[in-house]
């Protein structure tokens, strides 16, 4: 474990002069700015565009590391500004619920087994939704992706089928 904080250490230390080589030619300004903050915030805010690489044996491996940054020569507003790029955002996938239907036909035991077995439900909880099933008609079991709600769906209605029971199972977009 030491030798590889060891290896590290030697590795940050050239890049740590890879950055303050880049930096020479900037002026004094940007050297005192430089020592003074921290490594994020050194390489935030430049605008002229530069690749340092560093080389470094780790392990009897080349290790490159391409680091791009940018140097701007302050005018008479010497703060700098952090540059970002603005990510996408991801939109997250509508969700589906999934119900099971009253019939008159298949037992609550069956319909018990079927939650606990497909929706990984304690008994407890399977007793109380197959009640809810068997008083108001139906009952969402679940809310899950598309592709998962229309497994279990698929899964549910399968085993009934295969147990002769008209169980019924269905899923609808979530509001």
């Amino acid at each position: 474990m030491t030798g590889l904080w060891q290896d590290h250490g030697r590795f940050a230390s050239l890049l740590n002069a890879a950055f303050c080589d880049s930096l020479a030619g900037a002026g004094p300004q940007h050297a005192a700015l430089f020592a003074q903050t921290s490594f994020l915030n050194r390489l935030a805010g430049y605008i002229t565009q530069r690749t340092i690489q560093a080389r470094s044996q780790l392990g009897g491996k080349t290790m490159r590391v391409d680091i791009s940054m940018t140097v701007e020569t302050p005018g008479d507003d010497s703060d700098i500004d952090l540059l970002t790029k603005e990510k996408p955002k991801t939109k997250r996938p509508p969700l589906y619920k999934v119900l099971l239907l009253n019939d008159d036909f298949t037992p609550m035991e069956f319909v018990v087994h079927v939650l606990e077995r497909f929706f990984g439900l304690s008994h407890a909880q399977a007793f109380e939704i197959m009640l809810t099933v068997h008083k108001k008609g139906v009952a969402v079991v679940g809310v899950f992706s598309h592709e998962i709600a229309e497994t279990k769906v698929a899964q549910v209605m399968d085993f009934a089928r295969r147990h002769q029971h008209p169980l019924q199972c269905t899923m609808e977009k979530e509001d």
